[in-house]
């Protein structure tokens, strides 16, 4: 049996870290008193397992480490040299980006630029769209696990949209797009600060795919950010989805075949109207989404690819 590695890193993004989790390594995560952004450890509500620790910052420089693993910018340009060793800092890395580039999407520079790091992008398009420098490079495409007895039904006469503080991100989170669809098409809006925006509110990463299985369709009117874990979660149910054709999202959906995908809003409405009206055709459409997910965003694949790249920086 291969050696279980010690991780430290940091709660950037709830879901991401419990299917990262799942790896065969132990996760030690950062975590400050009054538990801040990117300073949770173990917290909230996932079923975590054993192998996630929960690490004060002020016991961070006494523990040690096979790898750090870097999520946010200030967590690798700041953060680092506050609260660990000399020493420690020169242990094998990994930045892991969650996001497309955001100042300018083709000439950004992305500030790892170290030959001796590993950078690892949860997309192709993101990784296609930052200027990744002399940073090794490369993909680790997400990896999901629905709760066992979830599945599609599609009884209720609506589309679901699932995007965080949807009101306060404008319209690179397609704000202005839900708003349009929203007079033509019956569509709920969940996450944080749903309600700002007219929603019903958050619900609970376990508790959402069962939630969403009720609905019709599931409709992403995002422009501009990474691919999202809820429509993966969404499509292993056998949902299908509606989307504009952006990012990695054009990828995902096999338009007509798995959902609909489209630049036109007037085209995605009109799709989304055909599913209310045939729920035949969208429990055609969910099965092949649910098919593609399957072989496409499986958590084993996710996990193996996860094991390599520690073994690669590792040495091991």
């Amino acid at each position: 049996m291969q050696r279980r590695l010690k991780i430290l890193t940091w709660h950037t993004h709830g879901s991401y870290l419990y299917y990262l989790t799942q790896a065969p390594h132990d996760f030690y995560v950062l975590s400050k008193p009054d538990r801040p952004p990117g300073y949770g450890g173990r917290c909230g509500h996932m079923p975590w397992g054993d192998n996630v620790i929960d690490l004060p910052v002020a016991e961070a420089k006494d523990a040690a480490f096979d790898c750090i693993l870097f999520q946010d910018d200030d967590q690798y340009l700041h953060d680092q040299h506050l609260y660990l060793s000399e020493a420690q800092r020169r242990l094998p890395k990994i930045y892991l980006e969650h996001d497309p580039p955001r100042e300018h999407p083709t000439d950004m520079h992305h500030p790892v630029d170290d030959p001796s790091m590993l950078l690892v992008h949860v997309t192709h398009f993101n990784a296609l769209m930052w200027d990744n420098g002399r940073t090794p490079s490369r993909v680790i495409e997400h990896g999901v696990i629905v709760p066992k007895g979830v599945s599609y039904r599609g009884d209720l006469a609506r589309g679901l949209v699932v995007i965080n503080n949807i009101a306060r991100r404008g319209r690179r989170l397609g704000g202005d797009i839900f708003a349009q669809a929203r007079e033509s098409v019956p569509l709920d809006l969940v996450g944080m600060g749903a309600q700002e925006a007219g929603g019903l509110g958050e619900v609970l990463h376990a508790q959402l795919p069962a939630f969403a299985a009720q609905y019709r369709f599931f409709f992403n009117p995002i422009r501009y950010t990474s691919l999202g874990l809820a429509v993966i979660e969404a499509m292993m149910i056998g949902m299908p989805l509606v989307a504009l054709a952006t990012t990695e999202m054009a990828t995902v959906i096999d338009d007509g075949v798995s959902g609909y995908v489209n630049t036109d809003v007037s085209a995605l409405i009109a799709h989304m109207q055909a599913l209310l009206a045939d729920p035949g055709l969208a429990r055609q459409l969910g099965e092949q989404a649910r098919r593609r997910a399957m072989e496409r965003f499986g958590i084993e694949r996710f996990v193996q690819d996860w094991d390599r790249a520690f073994r690669l920086v590792t040495g091991l």
